[in-house]
């Protein structure tokens, strides 16, 4: 595919700001209509090859279609306003809408396109069951280009598209490499030939098993200092760590030393996390004061995730793990020259991740770019 670009030089003002002249003006409710989709639950849908959308997206299949496709669905309760595009025949459930068209004069793809770059959630009513409403979509002003500009807009952005879902199938391949080498190397070892039956499971006769209790000693966190950061900055360079990873920034630090940092109740309850040398943690988190010096930290936190802390937690109430529960978990434990091995292994594969999601991020904002420019007339495209 090879398009001409220019930069448009000949606006003129609308109720949506500056747009190309020539463009169209027309209400969304004049080209096309939000029809209700229909329940179809679970227990009544039979395996097929037709997508059954909810809100959030694909929430399963069934053996025929509500709806012909290629088809709009969007958002209405739930993940309101999320939009997704089906290529095939679909049935959308009750939580949604699909679009309907009215006119031959505009490409699904363009409009699909178009009210992704609308942010529909916006629009999210503040009843007490909120929603989004027909008449809010319905009255929104939107500019249009001719067909064929359209299609070629559409077409551009789909390039985009198809090279975000294939960083995507990328990534989810070296997430199943990645889980598949932790299941070997942490349960297995590396070259080993014997292995012996424990309380745990089957794990290298040269490794030995011990209690948490002889791993670390744990303490809570406090709560969060009174300033956090989005971002860090000369002032605040410190990493707050809660239950979920890093909440932000501050200037003042708990810890001088990297360690250890469980998550201790809700959600996150059992999440694990190395900090940086130094950091705060708060008190829906508990850390290791104190580390044997026969593991290593890296090691630990690939172990620990790798064995789901959240099954031990307290079965009553809100999801919590406690340092008892903690301290009573056996785990392997291989010779510590061993376990530098094998956090090697792991940190160039999450190398290899974080390179991939590096890339994927850069995917999204391109996408997002050219949808500002395409979408506004800023950057047009020559239609012969």
């Amino acid at each position: 595919m090879s398009y001409a670009f220019f930069r448009e030089k000949d606006f003129v003002d609308t109720q949506r700001g500056k747009y190309p002249k020539g463009w169209k003006l027309s209400r969304f409710g004049s080209i096309i209509t939000l029809e209700y989709g229909k329940g179809l639950p679970e227990v009544r849908r039979k395996q097929g090859l037709y997508p059954v959308f909810g809100s959030n997206g694909v929430v399963g299949y069934h053996d025929r279609g509500l709806v012909r496709g290629p088809g709009i669905i969007v958002g209405r309760k739930g993940t309101i306003g999320a939009v997704a595009l089906s290529k095939s025949d679909f049935w959308p459930i009750d939580t949604t809408y699909y679009v309907k068209m009215r006119t031959g004069e505009i490409d699904l793809n363009w409009l699909f396109y178009e009210l992704v770059h609308l942010n529909l959630p916006r629009l999210s009513s503040a009843d007490v069951v909120p929603g989004l409403k027909r008449e809010l979509v319905n009255n929104l002003i939107l500019p249009i280009p001719s067909l064929a500009e359209q299609q070629k807009i559409a077409a551009t952005l789909a390039l985009v598209d198809s090279a975000i879902e294939l960083a995507d199938r990328v990534i989810a391949k070296t997430e199943r490499l990645k889980k598949g080498l932790m299941q070997q190397l942490l349960t297995r070892g590396i070259e080993h030939i014997e292995y012996k039956d424990t309380p745990i499971g089957k794990i290298p006769k040269t490794w030995q098993i011990t209690d948490l209790t002889n791993v670390f000693k744990l303490a809570s966190g406090k709560p969060r200092p009174s300033e956090i950061c989005e971002r860090a900055s000369s002032s605040a360079k410190y990493p707050v760590y809660g239950g979920n990873g890093v909440l932000g920034y501050s200037g003042d630090f708990l810890l001088d030393r990297e360690t250890i940092v469980i998550g201790r109740v809700g959600e996150y309850c059992g999440c694990v996390y190395k900090t940086e040398a130094r950091a705060w943690i708060t008190d829906n988190a508990l850390y290791a004061t104190e580390v044997s010096k026969d593991f290593d930290l890296m090691f630990l936190k690939y172990l620990l995730s790798y064995m789901n802390l959240n099954k031990f937690k307290k079965k009553m109430g809100q999801p919590l793990i406690t340092q008892t529960i903690l301290y009573g978990i056996d785990i392997p434990h291989p010779p510590l020259p061993e376990q530098h091995k094998i956090v090697d292994i792991l940190l160039t594969v999450d190398k290899k991740l974080e390179l991939e999601r590096k890339e994927k991020s850069r995917l999204d904002r391109t996408k997002q770019g050219l949808m500002d420019l395409l979408l506004t007339g800023k950057v047009r495209i020559k239609v012969d």
